[in-house]
């Protein structure tokens, strides 16, 4: 696995404020995929939906990262060092 940056490696686990795009949901709206940031637990579209919510929400707040709210995927992105990792890493894991 590739090594995390500090902002993956601070990043919380706080519990999702909604089950879909909170904009979305507000203003009636359809999304395509979602992300759950790890800050505030917010939860946005990806920018693949019209409205890219997760990324205004980054813009907006400066909390840099986010993983994926898919069913059976476990990504994070951190939009400040534009990393991609498959999997968050663990915390507990020992350090070498």
């Amino acid at each position: 696995m590739a090594e995390a940056c500090d902002h993956v490696e601070r990043a919380g686990n706080p519990e999702p404020r909604t089950e879909g795009c909170e904009e979305c949901l507000a203003m009636g709206d359809e999304w395509v995929h979602l992300r759950r940031c790890l800050t505030c637990g917010h939860v946005g579209c990806c920018d693949s939906s019209r409205n890219k919510h997760a990324t205004k929400h980054f813009r907006h707040t400066h909390h840099p990262v986010v993983q994926s709210f898919e069913q059976g995927e476990s990504w994070v992105w951190c939009y400040e060092d534009e990393l991609f990792l498959d999997e968050r890493p663990r915390h507990d894991e020992a350090r070498v």
